[in-house]
């Protein structure tokens, strides 16, 4: 489940986790566990939310973030 940062058009930008990236079809995306960057709750949404569906329109672009899972499992390689 990866991590991403949603960039909305006029709006503060979004953290959570996706099922799966958008496809180029999609017209929505559904976060699970919204919250903003830093970790807190969303303003305008209930404490209890777990998942929200935004209009992919309204997206500038997707930060996916990276778990460091990668780098665990490759390590360091010295030639």
């Amino acid at each position: 489940m990866p991590t991403v940062l949603l960039h909305f058009q006029n709006d503060d930008p979004v953290m959570g986790e996706l099922d799966e990236l958008p496809k180029p079809t999609d017209s929505l995306i559904i976060v699970q566990n919204p919250r903003r960057r830093d970790g807190k709750d969303l303003p305008n949404m209930e404490p209890n939310v777990t998942a929200v569906m935004y209009p992919v329109a309204r997206l500038m672009y997707v930060e996916i973030i990276s778990s460091g899972a990668e780098e665990e499992i490759i390590g360091f390689v010295r030639e």
